[in-house]
């Protein structure tokens, strides 16, 4: 920091104020750009490939728009690098997440891991009861671990396995395995948003839990009800037959279940609150160590020789957790499944999320999602307006600020006085945050939840969220409940006169 000599108290007239209030018009005016651009370049110009790189440029040219109302705000240039540089600072431990999971993905796949998942998942799911069978599992791994990332990175990567082998479409494998990873999330002690959600409302962290079961439940019989119908009623004529499958699985990787001992550690270490960045990397040298002695000649293989050495497993390991690897086989329905991208595939995500963190910083520096996120809260003023400017601000924030932290955090901030003042306890808020911002981010295709799923599971955005079930229909619950009264727990006289 410097410091000026300036011995007037002050400024001098011809000095343009910092930080004046942004207007709402003014706010939306990069917002409606991006989406148009995003539109364009996705709808028209390049569908499924915009992921490649021209929806991280379009993102830095929405950026760049923000930028241009904030000179015309007198908001300095410095102001606004300082925030992008705080927002991607932020995200450097789901970054390196990211890297982890290319890396644990590619070792899971050579050791045979994920084969094996695939193998014995065949022999006990079928299309009919697959999707469901998707939601109750994540639901169980993500509420023991707290974490649908690592669901998605570890059962959510073999299940999308499972589903190309049985002809499942991927979009709504995808969509069943985000249904059921943030169902867990949302309601495991050991979540962060879940953490997050009671701290910025005022509430405690088991009064908050307690209080999302009334919303959380039904909304996950509705997704399991229609899973089930999808499953009873989905088209799988001409799928590949399961059996011809599961025996070229076992001919070409040395299926064991002793290998399902590396997931049971991560999910362990996790379940024990170990970081997620050490549980996975003890997960990807457990899985490294397990492919030298289950599937030597396949790492040899992979690094170029015929016999297991010391120098071909060395690369084959390095390979497999750093760049793309295949499994070669002959099956045509095995080529998809037995390839990674190692640490190498996540690098289209992290840059994307770079992206999106740039914008959503200036967007930040410029007063907009301030501005925005006001004129939401000022929109309504019914108690029912409350809840529902409350859901309008967390899914504008997870579209404008590409984070579902940022989704929690500042309307949590924002509304905490609003909700007492109409006597209602905090739990309503911290309940409305999570129904609305936790389980939305991921429709995003460039929040940062988004860009994760669909580099982990290999599915774009557009192609599940409609097939996510849960987490579009959460905010719908939440405004069901508070429309008609619901459960909407009023503040006690206690509560009231300490306010």
């Amino acid at each position: 920091m410097t410091t000026q000599n300036n011995h007037s108290t002050q400024p001098p007239e011809d000095q343009p104020d910092e930080n004046r209030e942004l207007s709402i018009w003014h706010a939306l005016i990069p917002v409606i750009a991006l989406i148009l651009m995003l539109f364009y370049n996705v709808f028209y110009a390049y569908g499924d490939s915009a992921l490649d790189g021209s929806n991280q440029f379009i993102l830095l040219l929405g950026g760049a728009v923000a930028a241009i109302v904030g000179f015309f705000n007198k908001v300095s240039f410095d102001k606004m690098l300082d925030k992008v540089s705080e927002n991607i600072r932020s995200t450097s431990s789901a970054i390196l997440i990211l890297l982890m999971v290319g890396a644990l993905a590619g070792t899971w796949l050579i050791s045979g891991i994920i084969p094996t998942m695939i193998y014995y998942g065949l022999q006990i799911l079928n299309p009919t009861v697959f999707l469901a069978s998707c939601v109750v599992i994540c639901a169980v791994i993500s509420l023991a671990t707290g974490s649908s990332w690592t669901t998605s990175a570890t059962v959510g990567i073999a299940l999308i396995g499972i589903a190309g082998a049985l002809g499942v479409p991927l979009g709504m494998t995808a969509g069943a395995v985000i249904s059921g990873a943030y169902f867990g999330d949302k309601l495991s002690p050991l979540s962060d948003t879940t953490n997050l959600a009671p701290a910025m409302a005022g509430t405690d962290l088991f009064t908050h839990i307690r209080y999302m079961l009334y919303t959380t439940v039904p909304t996950l019989i509705v997704t399991l009800i229609v899973f089930t119908v999808i499953g009873l009623t989905i088209d799988t004529a001409g799928v590949s037959d399961t059996h011809t499958i599961s025996q070229a699985v076992k001919e070409t990787i040395n299926v064991s279940p002793w290998l399902f001992i590396v997931p049971i550690v991560v999910i362990v270490l996790i379940v024990k609150k170990t970081s997620p960045l050490i549980a996975l990397l003890i997960g990807t040298l457990l899985a490294a160590f397990a492919a030298l002695i289950f599937q030597p000649d396949i790492v040899a293989g992979i690094g170029g020789g015929t016999s297991l050495t010391f120098e071909n497993g060395y690369k084959g390991l390095m390979n497999a957790i750093t760049v793309s690897t295949e499994i070669p086989t002959d099956n045509e329905a095995l080529k998809d499944l037995f390839s990674s991208g190692g640490m190498t595939g996540m690098l289209n995500t992290i840059w994307l999320i770079i992206c999106a963190m740039a914008f959503g910083g200036i967007m930040d520096a410029i007063g907009a999602l301030a501005a925005i996120s006001k004129a939401l809260l000022n929109l309504f003023h019914t108690t029912f307006g409350l809840f529902a400017s409350t859901v309008a601000s967390c899914l504008a924030l997870n579209i404008t600020a590409s984070d579902q932290y940022l989704a929690i955090v500042i309307p949590g901030k924002m509304y905490a006085q609003a909700f007492k003042d109409k006597g209602l306890a905090p739990e309503n808020l911290s309940r409305t945050l999570e129904d609305s911002g936790t389980v939305t981010s991921v429709l995003v295709p460039w929040n940062t939840c988004g860009a994760y799923q669909s580099g982990v599971l290999g599915v774009d955005t557009v192609q599940y969220a409609g097939y996510a079930i849960f987490n579009w229909l959460s905010p719908f619950m939440t405004l069901l409940f508070a429309a008609f009264r619901i459960k909407i727990r009023q503040l006690s006289n206690t509560d009231k006169s300490v306010l």
